[in-house]
């Protein structure tokens, strides 16, 4: 399980700087800052699918919605953005 937990905090990581990087892209579209935005603030909101009070459960769908939405937002990015963005996580 521990494993996973790693992979999966591996993959999120690497989306997030990758997202990080298209963000600070020159070219980066409005609506990328705006989705990036929303990811952000449902994260830090205290109004979840599932109150965060409740143990463990509480921090599941966070922990399942916001990488879900970061590679969402990375799908839709322009090609050359996200092949900067690619290049530049790789280094």
């Amino acid at each position: 399980m521990w494993k996973r937990l790693t992979l999966l905090w591996v993959l999120v990581r690497g989306d997030a700087r990758q997202l990080w990087f298209a963000l600070r892209h020159p070219q980066a579209p409005a609506w990328l800052k705006v989705g990036t935005a929303l990811v952000a603030l449902y994260l830090v909101s205290p109004i979840d699918l599932i109150p965060d009070f409740i143990p463990f459960v509480g921090y599941l769908d966070d922990m399942i919605i916001v990488p879900l939405a970061i590679r969402w937002l990375l799908g839709r990015l322009p090609p050359e953005i996200a092949a900067a963005a690619a290049a530049r996580r790789a280094g």
